[in-house]
């Protein structure tokens, strides 16, 4: 949290004091970092592979067991969230159905981010379907990009759940209300997770630092993600991608109504889906 903090103040400084050669620079840098990150990632295979043999070998077959329930339980949290929660929140604020909304978002932006499970990859696909949905341009070009990289429920649950099953494992009992601490922590701290797969997993030591967790058994935490990451990064993804139009209407079409003007729902995307 205070890395996130320090870099929000240097960014706002920089951003008025930089000259173009700074930026520049910093770009540069960014990209070299993100080119070593994506380097790392293409040996990530080999490195499952390890860990999955050594789990085997010192638990037994019955490991796949354990795996598969903590997956079933990060696929159903998404799935609460992606069917219950947002379309609730939606609901509330254009006091409509939001589900045939929902089931377009879905369709059009979380196939394509499961995939690729990369949210900013999924940047043109979420574009386009705003276009298509006739939302104000000036919003959207704004609220799609940013929500690649804030707009992380996805991260934030499996920041929290691996976090919790760490405290389940060592027999550390976790209440209500550190519970709701932690989902806090988990999703202002998911802000800043990277934008590459298993971005997320990264920030689990620093969650299971609320409960006095050492470092070497957070780290194991992160080992066991890599091992299920490519179901549950596929799924984070599609969660976090498809909301960024969902909301955007939301806030599109929240806006018409207060102003008056008669809000279309679909019927803008109806059409440009005929036409096309």
């Amino acid at each position: 949290m205070g890395i996130l903090f320090w870099a929000f103040v240097i960014g706002i400084a920089l951003r008025k004091v930089a000259s173009e050669n700074t930026k520049e620079l910093l770009i540069d840098f960014s990209d070299a970092l993100t080119m070593v990150v994506v380097g790392i990632i293409q040996f990530a295979p080999i490195g499952i592979m390890s860990l999955v043999f050594t789990a085997v070998s010192q638990n037994g077959l019955s490991i796949f067991i354990e795996y598969g329930e903590l997956i079933l339980l990060l696929v159903a949290c998404m799935a609460f969230t992606a069917l219950i929660v947002y379309p609730l929140i939606v609901a509330i604020i254009l006091r409509r159905n939001p589900y045939p909304l929902l089931y377009i978002c879905l369709k059009e932006s979380s196939i394509t981010a499961f995939f690729t499970r990369s949210s900013a990859a999924n940047i043109p696909v979420n574009m386009i379907l705003c276009e298509k949905l006739g939302l104000d341009e000036d919003l959207y070009s704004i609220s799609i990009p940013l929500g690649s990289t804030l707009n992380t429920g996805g991260a934030a649950i499996t920041i929290t759940i691996m976090t919790l099953a760490v405290c389940n494992t060592l027999g550390i009992a976790v209440d209500i209300p550190t519970t709701i601490l932690l989902c806090i922590v988990s999703t202002f701290g998911a802000f800043g997770a990277s934008g590459v797969v298993g971005g997320s997993l990264l920030l689990i030591p620093m969650a299971c630092s609320l409960f006095g967790i050492p470092s070497d058994i957070s780290l194991q935490a992160i080992s066991v993600g890599f091992i299920i990451g490519v179901i549950q990064d596929s799924f984070e993804t599609a969660l976090n991608s498809s909301s960024d139009p969902l909301f955007t209407a939301t806030v599109d079409y929240y806006e018409r109504a207060k102003r008056g003007e008669p809000v279309n729902f679909l019927g803008e995307f109806a059409k440009k889906e005929n036409d096309g």
